[in-house]
Order: structure tokens, then C-alpha cells, then sequence
């Protein structure tokens, strides 16, 4: 599904997409037609402004497009930027320069595009009736080429709308409530495949789910529980048994779900694994690393025992909702590897699942994770949107 949005400020569509960057809620896919990369947002304004400074009479000269998949696509980074090129050479924009953004702020695959139509020349590239004519043939030639879910048939699918999700606080909010809605939306939405992988990101909330001790008849019996956590990480409040929540996420039926979380997260461990080691390879310390990982939607969560030693690692990637362990991405981005690289302890081995030590979550601040899918949503921004014109009543005399 294609969106067309044409405004007269191309510094507000720019900025619009890299203050969601810098938020943790977008990526920079591609730069296309510019000469150099790494530029600052001024910078990335003034290529376009370049052009529009060749036709002032034309006020109407910014184009925002968003494109939007169902949530059963799995368009991978490679794909989006195949779709996003095939896309703009069938509206006629295939020598206009662009940048393409990949926003993970809902639950179903979009991308935003921001570029110019004043061409090289000065030349207005006509933009009337662009979204029912020339955007609906490409859109329609995408889907096919690339076997996506037709937009007819997204309208008719009934997907649950997930509601934001906000980190939960003991003595704030009702304990059993709180901790229901997080584990039925993270475990419904996110593909891991171990409970570890699910506590990464239960964690990002606030929320754990517990075992009990190795020799305890509950970890014999294959119980579990879900608890709030505090700032510190530990466990604290009523406990919430896995069976008195409405959608089940019993032990049972997570193992079930840790296999189809192993397949459903294969085709994004590629991408992840090479944002990672690009990040690593530009950051300077830990907390460097973890802040440039965030701008990209991806959040590391760190194992440490009471002596501060690093023993694992997780890495959540929002923009698939996609969770792997470290070591499952390769030696190099395992808990040992990032030990070696910026801590002056050393790592210990990696993939316990219990222990006694204390696992210090990561701080962070106050998650507040939309998850909406496409329905009932604009994912372009207010600000760029079409004012609807208003019937002028008729005077009667």
C-alpha cells in the first residue's frame, strides 16, 4: 500500500525521518543519487534545496511516500531497497535523488521516502493524480515481482491491533494486568527461540518469566511464572502463574513456539548480524556501541553476574521483532568477543540459562513500544498530511 504525500518543506520531511533515527524508531537504508554519505541532516537539505533553488516559482516541491506491507511480509534490507528503486523508476523518479527510511514504530514492514521533484534541470516533475495513475500500475507490477500480499487483501485480513506497550512498576499499576498485557503482546509478536531470548525482551518491560531454582519442584514440573522486575533487575511483587494468563504462555507452549521462532527469525539473522558488526567495528566503548545499535531499533541486552563479569548477551531487533543470542550470530558478537573488545574483565562462558548470580538488567528509559499494525493507522506524519478541503455552504437569500 502506497502513500503520496507532496508538501512545500523538504527540511520538515527530512527532519521528520532522522529525529525518528535519532529516537531508535527508524534507519537510513539508502542515500540514493547522493555523491557522498555520512552527512549531517543540514546537509542531507541542502542537496535537495540545490534543486529547488533551479525552479522557485514551484512552492509545491517536496514528495513524502510511504510504503506499506502486511505484516506477513518479510521484506529483508536487500529487498526493501530493490522494492523502494522499482518503485520510484515506475512514478518516474528513478533520477531523482532520495533517502529511504525504514520506520519500526508498528508492527507490519514500512518505509518512508523524502526527495524533490524539481529534476537537474529545473524541470518540475508533474506530481498531479501520481499516487492513482503511475503509483497503483508500480505498486501492483511490486507485488507481483516480489510475490508480497496484495493491498486488496490486506483490507480484508483481521489482524488484532496491538495496543502500546509501557514498562511495568510495582505499586503503579495492577501487577497481574500490567504483566498480562506485556507477555501476550511480546510473546505474540516477537520470534525467539529460548527463554532467555524471551526474557531480553520481557525485560525491556520490566517483566520476567521464572523457572524457580534448578532443584525446586517448580523447575521439576516444569512450572513458570512471570514477575515484575525492579530498576535493579530483581524480581519483586506476586508472582503471576503462565496458566492464569488468558493466552496461555505456559513452559509447554513457549518450547512449541522457541521452534517457530527459530524458523521465522532465519531470514533477518543475516542483516542483523552485519548491522551489528559494522556498528561494533565504529564504537569506541560499550555504551558506545549500545547507543548507535539503539538508533537502528536494535537493543542489546547484557548478562553480568555480581562481580560485573559479562557472561552473555542478547541482541532484540524491533525492526523485525527478531531476538537471537549472541553466540548465535557468530563468535564475534558474543558475549566473549564484546568482553574482549571493551571490557577489562574477561567473559565467562556463555548460555546459562540459570543461575544463581544476579543478572543486572539493562537501565533504560520508559519503553513506550508501539506495536499497531497498518490497520486504523497513518504512518505518515500530521504534519505532512493533506488538509481536506472544506465544502463552502451556499448562502441562501
Amino acid at each position: 500500500m502506497a502513500k503520496i504525500i507532496t508538501g512545500k518543506s523538504i527540511a520538515g520531511a527530512v527532519r521528520y525521518n532522522e529525529q525518528k533515527v535519532g529516537a531508535g524508531k527508524a534507519t537510513l537504508l539508502d542515500m540514493k543519487g547522493f555523491v557522498k554519505k555520512g552527512l549531517s541532516t543540514a546537509e542531507k537539505i541542502r542537496v535537495f534545496k540545490d534543486l529547488q533553488e533551479l525552479n522557485r516559482r514551484t512552492k509545491t516541491n517536496t514528495v513524502h511516500i510511504s510504503l506499506n506491507f502486511s505484516p506477513k511480509d518479510k521484506p529483508d534490507r536487500e529487498k526493501l531497497l530493490k522494492i523502494a528503486a522499482d518503485y520510484m523508476k515506475g512514478i518516474g523518479f528513478e533520477k531523482q535523488p532520495y533517502l529511504l527510511y525504514r520506520h519500526f514504530d508498528a508492527a507490519h514492514p514500512h518505509v518512508h521516502i523524502v526527495t524533490t521533484n524539481i529534476d537537474e534541470n529545473g524541470k518540475r516533475i508533474e506530481t498531479h493524480n501520481l499516487g492513482r495513475i503511475l503509483s497503483e500500475k508500480a505498486r501492483r507490477e511490486i507485488e507481483k515481482r516480489y510475490q508480497l500480499i496484495k493491498a486488496g487483501e490486506q483490507k480484508k485480513e483481521k489482524i488484532p491491533l496491538i495496543r502500546p506497550l509501557k514498562q511495568a512498576h510495582y505499586g503503579k499499576t495492577e501487577t497481574k494486568a500490567a504483566i498480562s498485557n506485556i507477555v501476550r503482546e511480546v510473546t505474540r509478536t516477537y520470534h525467539f527461540a529460548s527463554l532467555p531470548e524471551l526474557n531480553a525482551v520481557l525485560g525491556l518491560f520490566r517483566v520476567n518469566a521464572y523457572r524457580g531454582e534448578p532443584e525446586s519442584d517448580m523447575h521439576r514440573n516444569k512450572g513458570l511464572v512471570y514477575t515484575i522486575l525492579d530498576a535493579d533487575g530483581n524480581r519483586t511483587g506476586v508472582p503471576v502463574k503462565a496458566s492464569s494468563i488468558y493466552s496461555g504462555p505456559t513452559l509447554a507452549r513457549l518450547e512449541k513456539q522457541f521452534e517457530k521462532g527459530r524458523v521465522q527469525r532465519t531470514p533477518y539473522r543475516k542483516d542483523l548480524k552485519a548491522s551489528i558488526r559494522e556498528t561494533m567495528g565504529n564504537s569506541t566503548s560499550r555504551d558506545d556501541l549500545v547507543e548507535k545499535l539503539k538508533s537502528k531499533g536494535i537493543r542489546p541486552v547484557f548478562r553480568i553476574n555480581a562481580e560485573g563479569r559479562l557472561y552473555g548477551v542478547t541482541y532484540v531487533d524491533h525492526a523485525t521483532r527478531s531476538v537471537f543470542n549472541g553466540s548465535a550470530l557468530g563468535k564475534e558478537l558474543s558475549a566473549n568477543a564484546l568482553a574482549a573488545r571493551f571490557s577489562p574483565h574477561s567473559a565467562e562462558p556463555e548460555n546459562r540459562e540459570n543461575t544463581s548470580e544476579k543478572v543486572l538488567q539493562p537501565q533504560v528509559p520508559e519503553s513506550k513500544i508501539t506495536l499497531n499494525t497498518f490497520q486504523g493507522e497513518d504512518p505518515t506524519p500530521y504534519e505532512f498530511r493533506q488538509k481536506k478541503k472544506r465544502k463552502r455552504k451556499k448562502r441562501h437569500l
